[in-house]
């Protein structure tokens, strides 16, 4: 238990997390980041990241975000692994209890993140990074000339799709509806994409393996028939769910559950700020985070002065 105050109370220990607490640090501000399990949130997950600027051969996800607990560390940030309960944002000080006890805060950042929805198959979690996916922009690259599956028809998927006409061989966009849900704006581009097609009214029963994928299995919604496709990589785009059931009846949120806060990071409580995948954005990537991350610091800061 701690009575002590921080100018910056940060929830979440990913890239926005951490980039928040390093420049709030360098600005003079106490920060402590409150993190459930170890640095770099979902990027601790991916064991190659190619496309964040400064690494000309990749970085390890899980090593990067120990490098950034570190730099915002060397400044005076400091880190305690709890798990948050309840979050009082409208208090004065902003009170968050704890696994370790209540913390306190002149401001909070929330970097609390969205983890992808999965399809709940028995071998889907032991084949990420061995043909199964939920990222095209940060894993579509491995797939070069190759074939892929992309599970889903919203937004997501379709936009998962266009990305992955340009890179892989073929594209089989998987969907349980015979038309997508996606804005028309994808219609067009997919219908016309020469390396695309469609198993409509489809679901995935099974990710097919010897180790790494090799295939799905899909079943017709319709008549029940199941066909075996070949692939070498899954994409799941069925959207992500973002961890703001704390935040609930406090925070403004979209209709998909994401903390409405626009590029100034600020929410809808003074004093709070929303970063990197939690929040209403166009792009989620990890240099993205990054970026709220620092605009959060400097919201922060402009605000207890």
């Amino acid at each position: 238990m701690t009575d002590r105050i921080y100018d910056v109370l940060i929830i979440g220990g990913g890239p926005g997390g951490y980039t928040a607490a390093l420049y709030a640090a360098r600005a003079g501000l106490s920060a402590l980041v409150l993190e459930k399990l170890s640095a770099g949130g979902q990027m601790a997950l991916t064991n190659q990241i190619d496309n964040y600027p400064g690494f000309e051969d990749g970085v390890d996800g899980f090593e990067l975000g120990e490098k950034m607990q570190q730099q915002a560390q060397r400044f005076g940030a400091e880190t305690e692994y709890a798990e948050v309960y309840e979050a009082d944002l409208a208090a004065t000080p902003k009170a968050v209890k704890t696994s370790e006890g209540e913390f306190f805060g002149r401001t909070v950042i929330i970097a609390t993140g969205a983890s992808p929805r999965e399809l709940g198959l028995a071998e889907e979690q032991s084949l990420v990074g061995r043909g199964v996916a939920y990222c095209a922009a940060c894993d579509g690259m491995f797939y070069k000339g190759k074939t892929v599956v992309v599970v889903g028809g919203g937004n997501s998927a379709a936009a998962d799709a266009m990305l992955l006409s340009r890179v892989a061989e073929k594209v089989i966009v998987v969907h349980r509806r015979d038309t997508l849900r996606a804005t028309k704006i994808y219609h067009q581009p997919l219908m016309n994409a020469e390396n695309v097609e469609f198993c409509w009214n489809s679901t995935v029963e099974e990710i097919l393996h010897d180790g790494k994928v090799t295939g799905v299995r899909v079943k017709d919604v319709k008549s029940g028939e199941t066909k075996e496709i070949r692939c070498d990589g899954v994409f799941v785009s069925i959207g992500r769910k973002p961890a703001t059931e704390l935040f609930e009846g406090q925070l403004h949120l979209d209709g998909n559950g994401y903390i409405v806060a626009d590029e100034s990071t600020k929410t809808n409580i003074a004093g709070v700020f929303a970063v990197g995948d939690v929040r209403t954005k166009r792009l989620r990537q990890v240099v993205t985070a990054v970026s709220d991350g620092a605009v959060a610091a400097f919201m922060a800061e402009e605000y207890l002065a």
